[in-house]
């Protein structure tokens, strides 16, 4: 029971995790461009709004092959979307 409750207090609460994970307004932008909502991107993405609403606050870190979708589907490249400076 020791190890489990230590365990649960090294893990990152919310707020560390969003700090670390910065937002993605690129991909918030690139989709209004399009005039795109979270669903119809996601539904695009075959992913759920949720997903993409995760992505955008910076909350979930998405696999190569949903950028990869992602950006086919707003007409932008990985190094638009998705390169931090």
């Amino acid at each position: 029971m020791l190890l489990y409750v230590q365990r649960i207090k090294q893990m990152p609460t919310r707020q560390e995790r969003s700090v670390s994970m910065p937002k993605n307004l690129k991909l918030k932008a690139a989709r209004a461009e399009k005039d795109m909502t979270q669903g119809a991107l996601a539904e695009a993405a075959g992913v759920s709004r949720q997903t993409i609403n995760a992505i955008e606050k910076g909350e979930y870190n998405p696999t190569i092959n949903l950028c990869r979708s992602i950006c086919k589907i707003l007409d932008k490249t990985l190094d638009e979307l998705f390169w931090e400076e």
